[in-house]
């Protein structure tokens, strides 16, 4: 039996549909605020992305991100 691949949508309200590095707008998605404030903390070090690429372009760890909703930033 052959298994079958679902590729199911990215949902801000369901870190389950959420991939292991997110961009940086998923990540304005999921905790509601602008990319201006993520590119700050990431400045102020307060939630630090991987850079990627040629472009450097920011990716954020799923568990990082869950760790920000779940406890704040500190």
């Amino acid at each position: 039996m052959d298994k079958i691949s679902v590729n199911v949508a990215f949902i801000p309200e369901s870190p389950r549909t959420w991939p292991p590095l997110l961009n940086i707008n998923q990540v304005s998605q999921i905790l509601n605020l602008s990319k201006w404030t993520l590119r700050n903390w990431d400045k102020d070090q307060k939630l630090i992305p991987i850079r990627v690429g040629s472009r450097k372009d920011r990716r954020y760890k799923k568990e990082d991100v869950l760790k920000v909703l779940n406890e704040g930033l500190k």
